[in-house]
């Protein structure tokens, strides 16, 4: 088994996705980032590092402009996370409509 790579959700990872399962959220998308992507960073690991950075902004008294900004880039980010959601819905119900 040496020649096969194999992706495995750490420790952390599996905490917040039962915190989000405990708190009635949908944790699927995040597992299937961290376990689908290999060299890039998921969109659930980039919100989490805008949001820490959002929170280090605050804490230090950053301008409102530029937290402003950073928060833009989470509702980016966010967008583009349901967008491909919705997508994977998409051909998730063609595939159910074409085995019938």
């Amino acid at each position: 088994m040496s020649g096969v790579k194999r992706n495995v959700l750490n420790v952390k990872q599996k905490l917040e996705i039962l915190q989000k399962l405990d708190n009635g959220e949908s944790a699927s998308t995040d597992a299937e980032d961290v376990l689908n992507e290999e060299n890039t960073i998921s969109h659930s690991a980039a919100l989490q590092s805008v949001e820490t950075l959002l929170d280090y902004m605050g804490q230090r008294g950053f301008d409102y402009g530029d937290i402003t900004a950073v928060r833009q880039i989470c509702v980016d980010i966010r967008q583009e996370m349901n967008k491909e959601q919705k997508q994977r819905r998409i051909k998730d119900f063609l595939k159910q409509q074409m085995l019938k």
